[in-house]
């Protein structure tokens, strides 16, 4: 990791706080978190934010995981990848669509639903914007407020990926590198 990770009798009031709220909410203070709590406002902002979208949001978990996948290799964030390719099968995606999504082939999903909301995240990730056609459909499929939960979804796992490049955040030692373009915090040639 790029930056020194604060020890809990070097943390300040605050980020003691923060880091004691964070290790009750998610078992413990890890990845991202040991850098967001270079910042204490911020970090207690973001994992509000992110706590909500990955917990309470109005998506079906296997989405929210799924939007979770989709950020992470837009981005090529292995961390996350590691983190939550397993739970995205285990809720329904199917492996072969995990697969396919960290190869950068199209994938092939079992729900229709499925496959639109994957469409209605690449677009706006890559093109910046969503097609009528695209829209009306995920519309049709998750309603106003799926929309901006998928919206908010791809804006916060989009953050959490440039925080996990940016600060080289400890790959998983024990982990096959997902990405057959990305070893480390580089791309090779595949």
């Amino acid at each position: 990791m790029r930056l020194p990770v604060i020890s809990p009798d070097e943390m300040s009031p605050r980020q003691r706080e923060v880091a004691d709220r964070i290790a009750g909410r998610r078992g413990a203070v890890r990845g991202p978190f040991r850098v967001w709590l270079q910042s204490p406002e911020l970090c207690d902002r973001v994992e509000s934010l992110g706590a909500f979208l990955r917990f309470d949001s109005s998506l079906p978990l296997r989405l929210r995981e799924l939007s979770l996948l989709i950020a992470a290799r837009h981005f090529d964030a292995q961390y996350s990848w590691n983190a939550h390719f397993e739970k995205a099968v285990q809720e329904g995606i199917p492996y072969e669509a995990v697969r396919a999504i960290a190869e950068r082939t199209e994938p092939s999903f079992d729900r229709p639903e499925d496959a639109v909301f994957h469409r209605f995240c690449v677009e706006l990730l890559e093109n910046h914007f969503v097609s009528a056609g695209t829209f009306a459909a995920a519309r049709t499929y998750f309603g106003d407020q799926g929309l901006v939960d998928t919206v908010g979804s791809l804006g916060n796992f989009s953050m959490l990926a440039m925080c996990l490049n940016a600060f080289e955040v400890d790959l998983q030692a024990d982990r096959e590198p997902p990405f057959p373009d990305i070893r480390g915090y580089a791309r090779v040639e595949a």
